[in-house]
């Protein structure tokens, strides 16, 4: 199938072994209605980024699971010979999380490293993805708008086996820090953190892009921090895409090409992953 078939929300791209292994937000197929009851993920494999396999499920939730909904936004990381999945879940009786699983092969089943979110349980928590610094592995996620009216992006410091939280949740900014900010209600008050995921540029600096809401429409920002993943952080003026598309990630292609994937629209029903090439400059990730 092509890429303009699939159709899923907040894309992620591994490529591992010579193949492409996307990752997203999976539909159950029922027309004007967002993916709140799905029970799983999938993955498509691609050699050219351009012909991808049918969807391979990858995890499916049975009843001893404690998540019963969501399955949002599922990353996939190699560290230390497996392949670890980030990913939201909730349930009809606890606050949404960050569920890790692992698997001993990027398109094998998934089993979750303990049955448990690692993000604080009396948080609506979302969107974790894995850095690792100076051998420390560390979680990067966004405690919900939806809770706190203006939404954080966290940090916690991991278990070396992925499994649980050692550190207490810190704070790196909040959704309404950056200068094109501007809310999402009619009265501007709450403020979007989604999407986060790292990048170290080729001097040395660290960059984080995110998605959030600038003038009504989903946008794609950058971030970055001159000292490391706990910062300070600062925001650059300008947006990586502003076009309402986001929740997205980059990756480098087979010949080396630094690639940016998100979905676009943020339309329920036509969104869609989308990928182009990006390049470095002044420091930032713009759009080639």
């Amino acid at each position: 199938m092509k890429l303009c078939d699939i159709h899923i929300r907040d894309p992620y791209i591994l490529l591992d072994g010579g193949k492409y292994y996307l990752y997203g937000t999976r539909f159950n197929g029922e027309k004007g209605t967002y993916p709140q009851e799905s029970e799983g993920t999938d993955v498509y494999v691609s050699e050219d980024l351009e012909d991808f396999s049918q969807p391979i499920p990858i995890f499916r939730r049975d009843d001893s699971f404690w998540g019963t909904h969501h399955f949002w936004a599922p990353e996939v990381h190699k560290f230390g010979g497996k392949f670890y999945m980030f990913v939201t879940v909730a349930s009809k009786t606890r606050n949404r999380g960050v569920q890790i699983l692992v698997s001993d092969t990027p398109d094998g089943t998934f089993m979750p490293v303990i049955n448990d979110a690692v993000t604080p349980s009396e948080w609506e928590c979302l969107d974790g993805t894995l850095y690792v610094e100076d051998g420390i592995p560390y979680m990067v996620f966004c405690h919900e708008w939806s809770q706190i009216g203006d939404g954080e992006m966290c940090l916690i410091e991991l278990s070396e086996d992925l499994s649980k939280a050692v550190s207490e949740p810190a704070t790196l900014f909040k959704a309404s820090d950056p200068s094109w900010a501007t809310g999402f209600t009619d009265t501007g008050d709450k403020y979007v953190t989604d999407g986060p995921f790292f990048y170290t540029n080729s001097q040395g600096r660290l960059l984080m892009i995110w998605s959030s809401i600038a003038d009504g429409k989903y946008v794609e920002a950058v971030s970055y921090s001159e000292s490391g993943i706990k910062g300070p952080w600062k925001h650059y003026d300008e947006l990586l895409y502003k076009e309402d598309g986001g929740h997205g990630m980059l990756f480098e292609s087979k010949d080396g090409q630094l690639m940016f994937t998100m979905h676009y629209p943020n339309t329920n029903d036509l969104e869609r992953p989308v990928i182009v090439k990006v390049k470095e400059q002044n420091g930032t990730i713009v759009i080639e």
